[in-house]
């Protein structure tokens, strides 16, 4: 598929605005999302129930011209097969009509990319670690994500409001001016969207293509090298011999107290347990959502602090360096995530 390219002096940026979804709008965002999600789980066993076919077929002596044929996994390949099967597929027939196509699009093209990169990683021509085989979501731990690419996408004219595909118009729990104001005067233009629910809210993002003027930095001629660490949460040295220590703020270390607090109140409350079928009740559900409040904080206070120091450092320096670090590996040392995490 041709990828995208933005037209000479526009750059893609995205915009992300938190939402205030009544329940119908929720309910509806939720089942776009698990709508992604089953499009996404079947296509993985569309592609790979050929392999397993394949497999049996060779241990029981077929020839190799008579197995059964591999099936594709392009995303146009996946959307024809899937828009056959949801007319009779009973785990679609039903319900697939209640949300967007831009679901299961969504869905299907998670599913293209999973199976591209596994294929890449088996023949070497993916960096990183090695990548297995595509499995399917489960419902409990899947990340509510949807995305949209046709339809009506847009930030309405009140600056408080967003429109998007079946979901109709939904609040902001922010102004979307920033957004707007380019959009109107002619210098951003929206490509997609996609809604996620993440630290216990709801999200909007806008892809936009956005002209931008070059802003010189500050010191052009000056190159930086940057050195990530634990005690620190980076060191910069740059080439005119200054350098430079920027404190961890630790904000885990700080909620720790808050944290400890909540998770006892947690565990003295009846809690869902999934063998017994015993669900969740009310106090429990209250003091969760307090103790993921704090989570909520400090993920967005490390994101903040992140966010406010690359910008500072991209103003700054013609040449930025930064440290190639194992981050993923690093996180698996129990001594060292609260640190990075």
């Amino acid at each position: 598929m041709k990828k995208f390219r933005p037209q000479p002096g526009f750059v893609v940026q995205a915009y992300r605005f938190a939402l205030d979804p009544n329940a119908a709008q929720e309910a509806a965002l939720r089942s776009h999302c698990g709508a992604a999600r089953a499009a996404c789980n079947w296509a993985v066993g569309w592609v790979t129930a050929s392999w397993w076919q394949r497999r049996a077929e060779e241990s029981y002596g077929v020839p190799e011209a008579d197995l059964t044929q591999w099936r594709p996994w392009s995303l146009p390949s996946l959307r024809k097969a899937f828009n056959a099967a949801k007319y009779t597929d009973p785990r679609f027939a039903s319900w697939w009509e209640a949300n967007s196509k831009e679901a299961y699009s969504t869905g299907l093209a998670n599913a293209a990319a999973a199976f591209d990169n596994y294929a890449k990683s088996k023949q070497g021509k993916r960096r990183g670690r090695t990548v297995g085989m595509p499995r399917f979501k489960p419902k409990r731990k899947a990340r509510l994500s949807c995305g949209f690419t046709t339809g009506t996408i847009r930030a309405d004219a009140d600056g408080r409001h967003v429109t998007l595909p079946r979901l109709g118009t939904i609040r902001t729990h922010e102004p979307t001016g920033k957004l707007l104001a380019r959009v109107q005067g002619g210098t951003a233009r929206i490509l997609s969207a996609t809604v996620r629910h993440e630290r216990g809210r709801w999200f909007v993002s806008f892809q936009t293509e956005v002209g931008r003027d070059l802003v010189p930095v500050a010191r052009p001629d000056v190159a930086v090298g940057i050195d990530l660490g634990v005690k620190t949460l980076a060191v910069m040295a740059d080439s005119a011999g200054e350098v430079r220590e920027i404190p961890n703020p630790r904000h885990l270390d700080g909620a720790l107290k808050q944290l400890r607090r909540a998770s006892r109140a947690v565990s003295r409350r009846r809690g869902p347990d999934r063998w017994r079928g015993q669900k969740p009740s009310s106090r429990w559900e209250k003091a969760n959502a307090a103790r993921n409040r704090v989570h909520h904080r400090v993920a967005n206070l490390r994101e903040d602090a992140l966010h406010k120091l690359t910008t500072k450092v991209t103003a700054e320096y013609g040449t930025v360096v930064v440290e190639d670090l194992n981050v993923a590996g690093m996180l698996r040392n129990r001594r060292l995530v609260s640190a990075l995490t």
